[in-house]
């Protein structure tokens, strides 16, 4: 089988977890969604390949920042949306293992993150501001900082830019909007790629599906 392996602390679990898997003779590959997912993947014995090498990816194990009842997600509080993403959007099915604090009636709580350009960067948020304004929704945007207080970079080399939007009303129509303005590489909604989220609780482990359109 060929894999989608996700970037965060859930998915850095499932690395760890297939890594026995694997040791006792499970037959899988692995694309890593970041460098930090490949290094885990590497210490725990997963065979890596990359997109260029195969044409597609049966499932992706990914995390998620937010979901919703339509499993539309937000994604990148780690950084890696734009790996994320290509890879999800190769896969068969993509499964989100979460916390049940994740899952929200709403979109928008948590920081909606934007992979941008760093030139021009201006004329970009002024851009996001107007499509903000378009599709309904306003918030304080902010260039993210990594640890140690300087500009966070992420594996592409571009920057992120945090958007406190607080409520979504209209996610689909925002993704839309926001993927085409030239200076945003790729934006942390999700729409229509999650096929099932595997959510564990203080009651257990709940299975949610996709409904179909």
């Amino acid at each position: 089988m060929q894999l989608g392996l996700g970037t965060g602390s859930t998915a850095k679990h499932f690395v760890e977890l297939l890594g026995e898997r694997v040791a006792a003779g499970l037959k899988v590959v692995g694309v890593p969604t970041s460098e930090a997912t490949r290094a885990d993947a590497q210490r725990c014995g997963v065979p890596l390949t990359t997109l260029d090498e195969i044409d597609h990816l049966d499932i992706t194990v990914d995390g998620a920042d937010e979901i919703d009842s339509e499993l539309n997600l937000i994604k990148g509080g780690g950084g890696a949306l734009l790996r994320e993403k290509i890879v999800a959007a190769a896969s068969d099915r993509m499964i989100v293992i979460a916390d049940d604090s994740k899952w929200v009636p709403t979109l928008g709580k948590f920081p909606l993150p934007l992979e941008v350009i760093p030139f021009g960067l201006g004329a970009t948020r002024r851009a996001i501001e107007k499509v903000f304004a378009d599709c309904g929704v306003s918030g304080q945007m902010a260039v993210r900082k990594a640890k140690d207080g300087h500009v966070f970079v992420t594996d592409g080399g571009h920057w992120i830019v945090d958007a406190q939007l607080g409520r979504i009303a209209d996610p689909a129509s925002l993704a839309k909007a926001l993927s085409a303005i030239p200076g945003v590489v790729e934006h942390g909604l999700f729409i229509g790629l999650a096929s099932s989220a595997v959510l564990a609780g203080g009651e257990g482990i709940r299975v949610i599906e996709r409904r179909k359109p």
